[in-house]
């Protein structure tokens, strides 16, 4: 599904690489924690798998495609396949839980019949079906995240990616967000989460790729932990 071949980036005027020489693959059903402190380059390898921007150096396929080669008109093709979910929720505060959703539909040309008939669905996957015609500037934090998530998901992506998903929530909600994805995971969908939450990390026992300071030092599987510095 993802594949990164000795892949780098620095951004214009940076001493710096954000991500220096990192490679790994990431199998098609796999649910993968992405580590590391603030600035260790989680971020930015998830801008460069749904081809924000480019590397500066090596490779990174998706779905077994040079993405860097990808032509313009192609890419919202690929981002349909991508879903994402951000730590600030990033949705329209003064439109409804369902227009919110729908917004994500409306922007790949899908007809008003698909919309009503997805909306709902995937509003019961994430349990807000009931909240459906608030505002979400009127949910808690929990509830705004799980319209974030209902929106990655109502395009059927075949990736689910998440940056800090769980950053600004109470333990327990952040918890539940985590049962959410794994559920979604367990139905077949890839999940890659960036984190720096330990706690999270630990309680899941997932893959953990280890990022720092852009270097990809650790690739932990199945309580396999490989060194790569």
């Amino acid at each position: 599904m993802v594949e990164a071949d000795n892949v780098s980036m620095k951004y214009n005027r940076c001493k710096q690489y954000a991500l220096e020489d990192v490679s790994f693959s990431i199998s098609r059903g796999e649910f993968v924690f992405i580590v590391g402190s603030s600035g260790a380059g989680k971020s930015t390898l998830l801008k460069l798998i749904i081809r924000e921007i480019k590397p500066t150096a090596g490779l990174m396929k998706v779905f077994g495609k040079d993405i860097s080669r990808l032509p313009r008109r192609r890419l919202p093709s690929l981002r349909r396949s991508i879903g994402m979910v951000f730590q600030d929720f990033r949705l329209i505060d003064d439109r409804t839980v369902s227009e919110n959703v729908a917004f994500a539909l409306m922007v790949t040309g899908a007809s008003r019949r698909d919309i009503r008939k997805k909306v709902p669905h995937v509003l019961g996957l994430v349990g807000l079906q009931e909240k459906a015609k608030e505002r979400v500037c009127d949910l808690s934090g929990g509830e705004q995240q799980r319209v974030g998530l209902a929106r990655a998901l109502v395009n059927r992506p075949s990736i689910i990616m998440a940056d800090e998903p769980t950053g600004n929530l109470d333990p327990g909600t952040a918890l539940d967000i985590m049962n959410l994805l794994r559920s979604i995971n367990l139905s077949g969908t890839t999940v890659l989460v960036a984190t720096h939450n330990r706690e999270i990390v630990d309680r899941f026992k997932k893959r953990v790729i280890y990022l720092d300071q852009g270097k990809l030092i650790g690739d932990e599987q199945k309580g396999i932990y490989t060194h790569v510095r």
